[in-house]
């Protein structure tokens, strides 16, 4: 084992089971008030629920041997998980390492369904999610599965993580249906400051879901570590000028979610391209979401906080160009399109396609399930009441805190659609 790669592990899984929270706080500042706390409880109860899973049968399932489709009960419990190496880490350190992606993965479905979703409905949703859905994924990436035997590329998850999530959040919001008031009133984000501070610890979370992904403290850390923090800069540029030329105007929510949409869209990428290439991925990568939020805001469809948009598309180009901007040279593993390799696209598209219909089609399957249990959507009048008070029985904002939730429940917008995306800019 090596002392260096443990120390920068260690910090690198505590930057990703950051990011957790960081969510919480980047949807929970898109919602109105009276449904704010059950956000956050979205992504704050990943941590136990998802985490205890994980532990239990998880990382067995996506880590130790078994076949090309899922792993074996050999590790069910932990079972011969200890401080012996795996790599130049020790084996628990990895195991926790990979439990952090599995906690925000299975937290980023509720963006979707916020705001009309029963909380033990999706409580129990996530559960069966990360163990059915999420764990065969990363086997077939990153635990030796069928997918990394066609060396399909993903360093940190673009595939495994944000396209899988997007996949289960487009059914999910199908299935749930559309809040009671979709398009009737203004369904403004009540917190913007939230947002922004839940995009920046996004994105210093981000450098240990991405720079952690080489699993060590050396060259390829340091290409994901900078790749980390350039495309992201690409995309707000990009995402900024569209905004300028199309409004005349920027908005903080709208650079917020550009920010996001850069750092899923290098996620696949990371430790495969190099620093110029990363830029002119985060560049292209806000087109396709860009667009996608502002025709999603003109139909029927209730992804509320866009998450089909910000990490489906975003993750899916970031993973096509994986096969476009790779260079071998870099990473020693694959080259792409650019460097006489046009074959990768191929292999990458492959990826997409398996992991989007596998999460799509078990998603519906595993929500059906739980709809035969426990009722999936709020009741009108738990809706117009808030899930804050009625799955929570909590306020996020009292009488005479600042803001009263009466004094803003369900408030027109001025100028603003009758529902608006994460970017509200967008909304015409």
């Amino acid at each position: 084992m090596n002392s260096a790669d443990t120390a920068w592990m260690l910090v690198s899984t505590a930057l990703v089971l950051l990011m957790t929270p960081a969510l919480a706080f980047f949807y929970g500042g898109l919602v109105r008030p009276k449904n704010a706390l059950n956000t956050m409880m979205m992504s704050f109860n990943s941590l136990g629920f998802v985490g205890v899973l994980w532990a239990v049968i998880g990382y067995s399932l996506s880590f130790a041997p078994g076949n090309s489709l899922i792993g074996d009960a050999s590790r069910v419990l932990l079972r011969g998980v200890g401080l012996e190496p795996q790599g130049t880490i020790p084996h628990l350190l990895f195991m926790s390492y990979q439990g952090t992606f599995c906690i925000i993965t299975a937290a980023l479905i509720s963006g979707a369904i916020v705001e009309r979703m029963r909380f033990p409905a999706y409580v129990a949703f996530i559960s069966l999610w990360a163990v059915v859905v999420y764990s065969p994924v990363a086997h077939w990436v990153w635990g030796g599965g069928f997918l990394a035997k066609m060396g399909a590329l993903d360093f940190a998850g673009g595939t495994v993580v944000h396209v899988n999530a997007a996949a289960a959040a487009l059914v999910a919001a199908m299935v749930i249906g559309p809040r009671k008031d979709f398009k009737q009133v203004a369904l403004a984000p009540h917190n913007v400051p939230f947002t922004l501070l839940g995009t920046g610890l996004l994105w210093f979370g981000w450098f240990g879901f991405n720079a952690g992904s080489a699993l060590a403290a050396n060259n390829i850390a340091a290409l994901a570590f900078t790749t980390t923090m350039l495309a992201p800069a690409g995309t707000l540029v990009v995402w900024a000028l569209l905004d300028m030329v199309r409004l005349q105007k920027t908005t903080a929510v709208g650079a917020g979610t550009a920010i996001v949409v850069g750092l899923v869209a290098v996620t696949p990428a990371a430790g495969f391209v190099g620093p110029m290439s990363a830029i002119a991925l985060g560049a292209l990568a806000a087109f396709p979401s860009y667009f996608a939020i502002l025709w999603r805001a003109k139909t029927s469809l209730d992804d509320s906080l866009d998450v089909v948009a910000a990490h489906g598309l975003g993750g899916t180009v970031g993973a096509v160009l994986t096969g476009v901007f790779a260079q071998k040279a870099l990473n020693g593993v694959a080259d792409g399109l650019l460097f006489g390799n046009p074959g990768q696209v191929g292999i990458q598209v492959v990826a997409i396609a398996a992991a989007a219909a596998y999460s799509g089609v078990m998603s519906f399957a595993l929500l059906k399930l739980v709809g035969l249990v426990l009722p999936l959507t709020a009741s009108a009048d738990e809706q117009a009441l808030g899930l804050d008070l009625a799955a929570h029985g909590e306020e996020a904002y009292v009488h005479g805190g600042g803001m009263d939730a009466a004094d803003v429940l369900d408030r027109p917008s001025l100028g603003a659609a009758p529902a608006l995306s994460p970017s509200p800019a967008l909304a015409d």
